[in-house]
């Protein structure tokens, strides 16, 4: 038997628990610096350095030498709600984001003329999402936390003078874990806490083609990855006849089926002149595949045994244009603006995932410190439209905002 338990289940946390990343859904930006100051208009299509086995692993074959860049991107976010309806007494301090850092790393070098050989480590999902334990959506939310893991093996290919194409697998670790107080309207402290893990695996393909001297097209696929996660429930504080499909007081393992979305980037780069450089690019998520998900307990128990919820998620488009300027042989300037949209609506919005459409804005630079060693920097805002969400027993407006700083180092053999 399959009930809609305490309105969000780790599905909904694995699935769409974000609050305070620079891309929407549960999805990560923050693989480069040098392409955050661009606001990533052009990921697919400019190849700046070693972080291209994230953005277009055929761009591996336009660097000339091995070459290795590390970095790590901090978040600050802001949340705002307002015009609470709920018979729950409690507060709303919002804030519920804390700082997070992403790191990255990558490491490229050239086989031989033909033949690029790459490896990546990055985070391309993630998020912590913390009430305070006397929110007024506590039974509906209090803390979630989602982090993918992957390592990416990459080869490219430079199949003649203007095209080349790139491929890796890899190899992503999941973890998740939630808590929530599914009863807080009774008054009780009782608390539900799910946790879970898994490995999976998928690729990233692209293609990367120089249309003219100046204008180079690229595209890139990264593809769904399917997880079993395995983990327990564990519930504790319920009182005796709690008016509620749950099971009794105690630690139940269980498992949930989850698969993360495949995207598609395509952009464009042009180099007007000497100086300056363009960027546009869109990219494509396919959220739809979240339409409900379902945990189900290992030895069911009577009349208990399976959780789940409908989510609704749509597709998204996020849309993004940037510029470069070489200000000097040492010093590149970096602008981008960026347009991406929500999953959820009005309609689907959830405690956990207040996210509506964003806009963003950012500005980086590049600082070659000599032939072998080159320091990025970038900085973004993201400003979302208000969201409603509406529980039936809690309805809340929410605005998000955020900051996001990055450093990254190259260094080229």
């Amino acid at each position: 038997m399959k009930h809609a338990w305490f309105k969000t289940t780790l599905a909904i946390a694995v699935a769409s628990a974000s609050c305070q990343l620079m891309a929407n859904g549960l999805a990560i930006n923050e693989q480069s610096v040098s392409g955050m100051g661009t606001g990533f208009a052009g990921r697919s299509s400019s190849a700046q350095d070693a972080s291209t086995v994230f953005g277009n692993p055929a761009g591996m074959s336009r660097l000339e030498r091995a070459e290795a860049s590390v970095g790590v991107a901090a978040i600050k976010a802001n949340t705002k709600i307002s015009n609470v309806d709920s018979s729950v007494t409690g507060t709303n301090k919002g804030d519920i984001a804390p700082e997070a850092a992403v790191p990255f790393g990558y490491y490229v070098r050239p086989l031989n003329d033909k033949w690029h050989f790459g490896l990546g480590v990055y985070v391309p999902f993630g998020v912590i999402s913390d009430y305070e334990s006397t929110s007024q959506g506590r039974h509906h939310g209090l803390y979630s936390k989602v982090q993918v893991m992957t390592v990416q093996p990459t080869l490219s290919y430079q199949i003649n003078d203007r095209v080349a194409i790139g491929f890796g697998p890899t190899i992503n670790k999941i973890d998740g874990k939630l808590t929530s107080n599914p009863i807080a309207a009774l008054g009780s402290p009782a608390e539900v806490n799910i946790k879970g893990d898994d490995i999976g695996y998928g690729f990233n393909a692209g293609i990367l083609v120089d249309v003219t001297e100046r204008l180079a097209w690229g595209f890139t696929y990264h593809s769904k990855v399917e997880y079993e996660l395995e983990g327990r429930i564990r519930t504790s504080g319920f009182p005796t006849g709690t008016p509620l499909p749950v099971p009794p007081n105690g630690s139940y393992k269980a498992t949930l089926d989850f698969t993360s979305p495949e995207s598609a980037d395509t952009s464009v780069t042009y180099k007007a002149n000497d100086k300056w450089t363009l960027y546009a690019g869109a990219t494509w998520t396919r959220w739809s595949q979240l339409d409900s998900i379902v945990a189900e307990l290992k030895q069911p128990l009577p009349g208990f045994s399976e959780v789940g919820e409908e989510l609704n998620w749509e597709d998204t488009w996020s849309y993004a244009v940037g510029v470069a300027y070489q200000l000097n042989p040492g010093w590149v300037l970096r602008g981008g603006f960026t347009l991406d949209e929500s999953p959820t609506s009005n309609a689907d919005r959830t405690v956990r995932i207040p996210v509506s459409n964003r806009k963003i804005v950012s500005l980086g630079a590049g600082w070659n410190i000599n032939r072998d060693w080159t320091m990025d920097f970038a900085y973004s805002y993201l400003r979302e439209s208000q969201g409603s969400v509406d529980r039936g027993d809690y309805r809340a407006d929410y605005r998000n905002s955020a900051h996001g700083a990055g450093v990254q180092l190259t260094h080229r053999f």
